[in-house]
């Protein structure tokens, strides 16, 4: 499967738009630019487009004020807690800026340790 390359135009808003964090680490995935947090991806482009990794209540929230959906490149196989920006959720840098800015608070956060499972005493 082939993709598209992301334009120059939105790497260069891509980048104006990332936190001036120095925990913040580039990579390009699938010839598109994304960053990272902590090894954790908070957002990117995916051929034209803005993704970002967001946590439930942010997600839900962006889908109401922005008309984000969620992220599904390959078809059929959506990513979990990432979602999509549609283009006209591009036009307010100041805006897009905190939303980023949530995306990397979210990826920045510990996740919660899974408990370790108790083995079973064979004596009862």
């Amino acid at each position: 499967m082939s993709w598209e390359k992301s334009p120059p135009y939105m790497i260069e808003l891509f980048e104006a738009l990332l936190p001036a964090d120095g925990r913040v680490t580039r990579r390009v995935l699938f010839g598109c630019p994304c960053a990272f947090v902590a090894g954790n991806m908070f957002c990117g482009l995916f051929e034209g487009r803005l993704f970002l990794r967001l946590g439930e209540a942010d997600r839900a929230a962006a889908g109401a004020a922005l008309g984000a959906r969620p992220f599904d490149p390959l078809g059929g196989r959506p990513m979990r807690e990432y979602v999509l920006l549609p283009d006209d959720a591009l036009e307010d840098d100041t805006r897009l800026e905190d939303w980023i800015a949530r995306a990397f608070a979210f990826a920045a956060a510990p996740s919660p340790k899974p408990r370790p499972k108790r083995a079973r005493n064979p004596m009862k």
